[in-house]
């Protein structure tokens, strides 16, 4: 299992957790991005900077996605094309998007992006707290010990 990050929205403290879980069960981590992020060195993290434009981060990793891979991003399209190519998806915030789980996800997500779109104010997501970065260690030590 490699680890690909939808690393241009992705939280700062959620990609040292993953860097500090690349090193220490030596798996391999990229981060795509449509713009330079900073990595550490390290052997086992790379950074791949793709064109700027919509969506070609999600399809770069879509792209290098095999089955049983993980992705980190709170992108819902994105979670769904990991989905149907057996990937596993997490969220930032601790959420593991599922087969069970997304098509929900993709409703909610289509619903307020019309109310948006209508000129209502649906306010933004919360700041990241530390029940969500606790979530997200967790969820991740699961993943990447099973």
């Amino acid at each position: 299992m490699k680890i690909l990050i939808d690393a241009d929205a992705c939280p700062g403290v959620i990609k040292e957790i993953l860097f500090r879980a690349a090193e220490r069960t030596k798996r391999h981590l990229v981060l795509i991005a449509n713009r330079p992020v900073y990595i550490p060195p390290s052997q086992f993290i790379r950074m791949h900077q793709v064109e700027s434009g919509f969506d070609e981060a999600d399809n770069e990793i879509v792209k290098r996605l095999v089955k049983g891979d993980l992705v980190i991003t709170s992108d819902i399209p994105l979670a769904a094309e990991v989905i149907k190519k057996e990937g596993f998806v997490l969220s930032p915030r601790g959420e593991l998007y599922t087969q069970e789980n997304i098509g929900a996800r993709l409703s909610m997500r289509d619903f307020m992006e019309a109310l948006r779109s209508s000129g209502i104010d649906t306010g933004g997501l919360s700041t990241l707290n530390q029940n969500d970065r606790k979530s997200f260690a967790n969820q991740l030590d699961k993943l990447l010990t099973q």
